[in-house]
């Protein structure tokens, strides 16, 4: 028993540790400055060792980091929108991530930067997106078949977040409040025509 409580004991510590990294490391990315290991280690208070023991390279805790920055989980986000019409639910969940992607742009460029210089054959991101719109979908079943409701969830995805503020903004040249409407229109548009009932196609 008193293995099992000093085991369980160490589990949390090491979880708060990484969680303290984590948060540090936000605080140092909203500045927008370029950051190095020595800056974590120096905002963290904690030793080169114990950074090192949860995180190999800047590259990779700038990564996790800029996912982890604020962001609800899909169940809360979901639980939020989820008294609004299927579509209404659909555009309130970009504008969640597009004003995310936008309030912390610094810091979701190095992350999306550190994603990109590294190996792709494995990665997947924007799983919160996707998961939350999966949960829009799914109360949707009766109504939208599967192939329909899967080309909702991946444009939809396509329509928000750090990818498409870097198309809206350095592609296409838009201030930020053009390129929030650009994608709300485009999104609100694709919907329109997606999520009409059958009987007025």
């Amino acid at each position: 028993m008193k293995d099992e409580y000093l085991s369980e004991g160490r589990t949390r510590q090491k979880m708060a540790t990484r969680k303290h990294i984590l948060v540090q490391t936000q605080h140092l990315l909203r500045s927008g400055n370029e950051i190095s290991m020595e800056d974590v280690i120096r905002e963290t208070g904690l030793s080169r060792a114990t950074v090192y023991r949860y995180f190999t390279s800047i590259d990779v805790l700038v990564k996790e980091a800029g996912l982890d920055i604020n962001t609800a989980v899909p169940e809360e986000l979901y639980e939020k929108v989820s008294t609004y019409e299927p579509h209404i639910q659909i555009l309130k969940i970009q504008e969640y991530f597009n004003n995310l992607a936008f309030d912390h742009e610094e810091a979701f460029r190095k992350y999306l930067g550190a994603v990109l210089s590294q190996d792709q054959s494995n990665a997947k991101r924007g799983a919160r997106r996707v998961k939350t719109l999966h949960l829009v979908m799914e109360n949707l079943k009766a109504k939208v078949d599967d192939d329909l409701a899967e080309k909702v969830v991946n444009t939809a995805t396509v329509l928000m977040g750090i990818e498409a503020l870097v198309a809206t903004r350095d592609v296409c040249g838009l201030s930020k409040k053009k390129s929030k409407e650009t994608l709300q229109w485009a999104l609100d548009v694709i919907l329109a025509h997606a999520l009409k009932p059958a009987s007025e196609i």
